[in-house]
């Protein structure tokens, strides 16, 4: 029988003895490692993608309309919609700072309210990567445009009502996962 105690609802971080640690592949963006350690008095070994993090933008305007972009992303072979998001790849950039430099260079845009909205492991069982969604108001021009090349350069821009990208979440049109997070933490939030 379960133990009816009450147990917090909170991740619990847990540090188990690292045995050894390798990176097995080097990559553009990110890097897959190998790790070996103690759990439960076994000793276990994990492969996972070692990523820097990330940072998204759910942008809201007066209109309750959320900023999408259609990007194409190559291991799914789709153009996806999304919000603007990118990494945490400059050497202690904080989140916020990211968020509005990547809000900048994905649509040339700025804002004059941020705030966190969602925070979230996109596949903890297979990546560290942690993900903070901010949400933007009174978005404005940016002072300067960006040049886009590579998947960037063909970036579709659509302002849409909240409603209708959670009932496109909901019936499985839309995919993204920071998207769906996002819109559904913002629906919540509301």
């Amino acid at each position: 029988m379960p133990d009816s105690a009450p147990i917090p609802l909170v991740d619990e971080p847990l540090n188990p003895q690292i045995v050894s640690t390798e990176l097995d592949f080097a990559g553009r963006v990110w890097d897959v490692r190998r790790d070996v350690f103690e759990y439960n008095g076994h000793e276990l070994t994990r492969d996972y993608v070692d990523h820097p993090g990330a940072v998204a933008v759910l942008a809201l305007d007066d209109d309750g309309r959320v900023l999408l972009i259609q990007q194409y992303r190559h291991p799914i072979r789709s153009r996806d919609w999304e919000i603007p998001a990118g990494l945490l790849d400059i050497e202690g950039e904080d989140p916020l700072i990211a968020a509005k430099r990547e809000l900048a260079e994905e649509v040339d845009l700025a804002a004059t309210d941020w705030s966190p909205l969602v925070t979230f492991h996109s596949s903890p069982g297979g990546s560290n990567e942690l993900i903070t969604v901010f949400l933007a108001r009174g978005v404005v021009p940016a002072e300067s445009s960006h040049h886009r090349t590579e998947e960037e350069a063909d970036i579709l821009v659509r302002w849409v009502p909240l409603a209708d990208v959670i009932a496109g979440v909901l019936a499985q049109d839309l995919k993204n996962s920071i998207l769906a997070i996002a819109v559904l933490a913002a629906h919540a939030h509301s």
